[in-house]
Formats: C-alpha cells, structure tokens, sequence
C-alpha cells in the first residue's frame, strides 16, 4: 500500500517539500549496473542516508532505498558502523516513481533520531529477497549538521510594494547547492514552485510566479553535495522554518 506523507509537516508544507525533494532525486537515479563499482548500488537497488536538521525536531538521519525490484525484498535492515541496527524499513509505506520508459521504481524511507553515541563511518543497507538471497548496499556518513538558512529576504511578514523578481538568503557554511519551494497561501497553500538546484543563495522567479495582493510562503533546503561517488545524493542537509510573505494591492 502506497502512503503519502510520512513526516508530519508544518502548515506550509516545509518538510513535505524537503522530502519531495529527495524523491525527485531517486526519480532520476540509473540502475546499478549503470553503476558499477558505487557502493550505494547493488542489485536490489539504490541506498542513501541523510543527516538532516529540520525545524523543530532533534537532528535525524532519513535513510531510504529505491528499488525497481519491490515485489522481491522481504525486508531492508540499516546498521551504523558500529554493526548496531539503527532501523529496519517500513516496506508497507514508499512512493512509487514513475520513470518515462522504464521499469516504476518505489522508493521506501523512514526518518530516524541520530542515536546517542551515532558516529561517522559506513551505513550498510542489508536487502533481503523473498527467495532468501541478500545483498549489501553502503553510504559514507559524516555526521554533521548543517545549518538552516538565515537572513531571508523578503523577511517572514513583509508586506511588499512591488512583486519581487528574485528571493535571497545568507549563504548556509557548507552549502553547495539549494532548492526553493513557494506555497501560494491564499489558494489552499498550493505548491507554485519547485526550483532547480540552485549554485548560489538566490532564485531568480519566472515571470508569473507571484501576483499583486498575494499571500505565500517559502522555504529552502540547503544541502552539501549532489551526487557525490563516496556520500550518495547529499550527505547533510537543512530546511528553514517557512517564511511568509504578502505583496499590496
């Protein structure tokens, strides 16, 4: 059974965002004889693990795995370094990716507490196949948080004069790259925009993103690396309170 909204997120859909974010990333991850040689892939699938600082929660690892071979796995096992479990997958709850000429992929995640004493080193993913062959799947962990992005403008309850041609924040230390995510308050918080990744700490809006007399808000997730061969698709990465922001008549 497909489930939607595994986090529990904040009325302007920051953590939703942050999530759908990581989805689009599987959505486009190869196969993994595409891959040969990249620990994150064996022959069930694709794993990666964040460390992620989100609003008002303790700092917590997302751990997930993506397979085209769902109806095959019994079970997905993820171990610290240490060779202690940190959790066992919930297979019951994933999203399915739909990928223009290709097999569907479903994608399973959970979100999980970094452990006292959770220490950097190699996740493994232990994949278990409903005829009982198993494979290992790795991600490189280096646990650190980042910080969430600052300094926003407009700032959280601005009232613009004009409609704004572009959103800027501070640089986030460790931050190479970002994507923003815009609700539309006043049509029922509607996602209007879902950015690229972005190099640098602005967005330049598409002309008719935002309107005169409008309410939104926007959040940003900030992250280190993209596709990286030892950290996977991100090591490490932060999503700010939402932000509102209205535009006059």
């Amino acid at each position: 059974m497909a489930t939607s909204g595994m986090a529990r997120c904040s009325p302007s859909g920051g953590c939703l965002a942050a999530t759908l974010l990581v989805f689009a990333l599987w959505q486009t991850a190869p196969a993994a004889l595409e891959h040969g040689g990249d620990p994150h892939y064996d022959a069930a699938g694709f794993f990666d693990i964040h460390v992620c600082n989100w609003p008002d929660r303790a700092l917590f690892f997302m751990p997930l795995f993506s397979s085209e071979r769902y109806d095959d796995i019994r079970s997905v096992e993820v171990f610290q370094p240490t060779g202690e479990k940190l959790t066992d997958l919930d297979l019951d709850r994933y999203r399915i990716i739909r990928r223009k000429g290709k097999p569907d992929k479903h994608a399973f995640i959970m979100q999980v507490d970094v452990p006292p004493g959770a220490v950097s080193g190699w996740y493994t993913a232990r994949i278990r196949l409903q005829n009982g062959d198993m494979f290992k799947a790795k991600d490189y962990v280096i646990l650190q948080e980042m910080q969430q992005v600052t300094g926003q403008a407009p700032a959280d309850g601005e009232e613009l004069d004009n409609i704004p041609d572009r959103l800027t924040w501070s640089p986030v230390p460790g931050a190479n790259y970002y994507q923003v995510f815009i609700r539309d308050l006043w049509d029922n918080e509607r996602l209007i925009l879902s950015s690229s990744l972005l190099d640098k700490p602005e967005i330049v809006l598409p002309p008719g993103t935002l309107h005169r007399g409008g309410l939104y808000s926007w959040v940003v997730h900030a992250r280190d690396t993209n596709e990286h061969v030892l950290l996977g698709d991100f090591n490490h990465g932060s999503l700010n309170t939402p932000m509102e922001f209205s535009i006059g008549d």
